[in-house]
């Protein structure tokens, strides 16, 4: 999520104007005029892993991914990244986090974005979830942890709602709506004038009521440095979640997309696999 097209829009508003906020401002796919990926998720670049490439059909679109699984792993992972993340950019790190925790990790690209084809929707993300989980779980049923950053915890927030049978769930650098969010990134001086009007494919992503539906295990890491969803949006949505069975972490001095990198995080994830294996 980035936050350059609210500095734009508050330099033109200045005089008082409403800002809208909408599916461009949350889904950032590929562009014709992006330079070309120099990373590429393989075998060289995982080598502890064994990796299988997946591809999935979807209302005409076709979802790419890669399912990473080591001898005796004993969960699943199902891994949903932020607004900008790739599977060849970016899986790597998140394969390395997860590593000593024994686990198996299982990314798809968002439609639209990297190895994915097809137009990216807040509604086709959903379903798109939905139907990724379905094939993950068929393989692995009852043992598949749902893992969502930043943009990706809207997506594994929903997943575990609408699928009782998700092991666990992490979100990671979370917040509670679209509106809070927006308004989170808007700098103080702004706020008298500007109005910030959220469209309607955004107002029913709700982090708070989708948790609120969910009673299983869930850990909530946040950087306490996190400038875009701060900690204490991450906290309403902790407070949401009806589990006894819950935890959050704060990473000492991390910001948004560095949570896991964090000292004090990856411990507490590793236990938090650990738990849910053992249940």
């Amino acid at each position: 999520m980035k936050s350059m097209w609210f500095a734009v829009a508050v330099v033109l508003c200045l005089s008082g104007c409403a800002v809208q906020v909408g599916e461009r401002n949350v889904l950032r796919a590929d562009r014709a005029e992006d330079p070309p990926r120099t990373r590429h998720l393989d075998q060289a670049s995982a080598p502890a892993w064994k990796l299988d490439v997946q591809a999935l059909p979807v209302n005409g679109a076709e979802l790419r991914g890669v399912v990473a699984s080591r001898p005796g792993n004993a969960l699943t992972v199902l891994y949903f990244g932020g607004n900008a993340f790739h599977l060849d950019e970016h899986g790597a790190k998140v394969l390395d986090a997860v590593a000593p925790c024994g686990a198996d990790v299982t990314i798809f690209d968002y439609r639209g974005y990297g190895r994915s084809k097809g137009e990216p929707s807040i509604a086709a993300l959903k379903q798109d979830a939905l139907r990724i989980f379905d094939d993950v779980n068929a393989r692995r049923p009852g043992r598949v942890v749902l893992h969502g950053q930043s943009l990706g915890s809207f997506v594994a927030a929903y997943v575990a709602q609408q699928r009782p049978a998700a092991r666990g769930l992490i979100l990671e650098s979370t917040t509670t709506n679209a509106r809070d969010w927006a308004n989170a990134m808007l700098p103080w001086y702004a706020w008298p004038f500007v109005r910030l009007q959220v469209s309607p494919e955004l107002q029913d992503i709700d982090n708070v009521a989708a948790v609120s539906a969910y009673a299983g295990p869930a850990l909530v890491l946040e950087g306490e440095e996190d400038g875009v969803t701060p900690p204490r949006l991450a906290r309403q949505v902790y407070a949401a979640l009806p589990s006894t069975a819950k935890q959050m972490v704060l990473a000492p001095g991390a910001g948004h997309n560095d949570v896991l990198s964090s000292t004090v995080v990856q411990p507490a994830y590793c236990r938090f696999i650990g738990q849910l294996a053992a249940l």
